[in-house]
């Protein structure tokens, strides 16, 4: 899959294309949806797919400070969008110039003057332009005059996550905040992913026989609520059945919040310096300051064993 960093990315003489236009943020299955089809009416048109997202996330440059909680970087969604069939991402830089841009003049410049867009797939709540002004209709009225189609897919999948809301980032946003990773991965079709650099940390884990992963993560991410979670840590590729502990460690009056991620019945990881991916599976408990350091062991010692048995019997069902 081709990735571009602005519009003066897109190689010269690229033809017809069939275009989605989103943040994305999470690919969640009401994305997928909407990425799916994309991909499929391209294939049956014999044209490219092509997925236009923005970054920063819009809300930063139009209300400062307003950035929301990311559910998946950039590179993470590239990786998503790859596995739907996506042939390339245009991800745009937004700026207060862009941010500037009449829906027209998004239209001419984007959509047609670069990506030659055939038919553009959208949810029916996009918006786009100065404001926000523009939507499918308008995007839909011009498309004549322009030479392409519009699409207008539904997006509003539900389930048992949020007591029955429509599946979207926002509702995601709410669980992973909460702590409800289970509903979180309701909505994305696969669990809630924090990534990051294994940094040096206090290194009490390890003291306590119990070596955790002390994750740097990258900025803006969705962590969830504070306390211990079964799931999975991955580096270099392999895949590590993990209980994780998010929080200040207030055992030890900590007042940084960290992800760390013990790699279970592991010895001997050198992680440090790499970047890693923390996937929750479950909540266990939530984050506790013990009586005595005993007691603590005692506690951790069952937390590893309730990961444990968690992670197995998802992993056989």
């Amino acid at each position: 899959m081709q990735c571009w960093r602005g519009l003066e990315d897109i190689p010269e003489g690229w033809g017809r294309s069939v275009v989605t236009i989103g943040s994305y943020d999470g690919v969640h299955r009401g994305h997928q949806l909407i990425i799916g089809r994309a991909v499929e009416r391209a294939r049956e048109l014999g044209v490219p797919s092509v997925v236009v997202t923005f970054d920063p996330h819009p809300s930063e440059v139009v209300r400062p400070g307003a950035h929301p909680p990311l559910l998946a970087a950039h590179t993470r969604r590239a990786e998503l969008m790859t596995e739907l069939g996506v042939d390339a991402v245009l991800i745009l830089p937004f700026t207060a110039e862009f941010s500037k841009l009449a829906p027209s003049e998004f239209i001419a410049k984007v959509l047609v003057d670069k990506l030659h867009a055939r038919l553009v797939i959208e949810g029916p709540n996009f918006r786009f332009g100065h404001k926000a002004a523009g939507n499918v209709t308008l995007l839909a009225e011009l498309g004549p005059a322009y030479d392409y189609k519009v699409e207008v897919i539904d997006l509003f999948v539900s389930g048992e996550a949020g007591g029955g809301e429509p599946f979207s980032s926002t509702l995601t946003r709410r669980l992973v905040a909460e702590g409800d990773v289970e509903g979180a991965a309701e909505i994305l079709g696969r669990p809630h992913r924090v990534e990051g650099i294994v940094v040096r940390g206090a290194q009490r884990g390890r003291d306590l026989g119990y070596p955790t992963a002390n994750v740097e993560t990258l900025p803006h991410t969705a962590i969830p609520a504070d306390g211990v979670y079964a799931g999975w840590l991955t580096a270099n590729g392999e895949v590590m059945p993990a209980a994780i502990s998010v929080g200040t460690n207030p055992q030890f009056d900590g007042t940084e919040r960290t992800v760390e991620a013990y790699a279970i019945d592991r010895v001997g990881l050198d992680l440090y310096g790499l970047h890693v991916a923390v996937d929750f599976l479950a909540y266990v408990r939530g984050m506790l300051k013990f009586d005595s350091i005993d007691d603590l062991l005692v506690a951790m010692a069952a937390d590893v064993k309730r990961c444990g048995e968690l992670i197995a019997a998802y992993e056989r069902s």
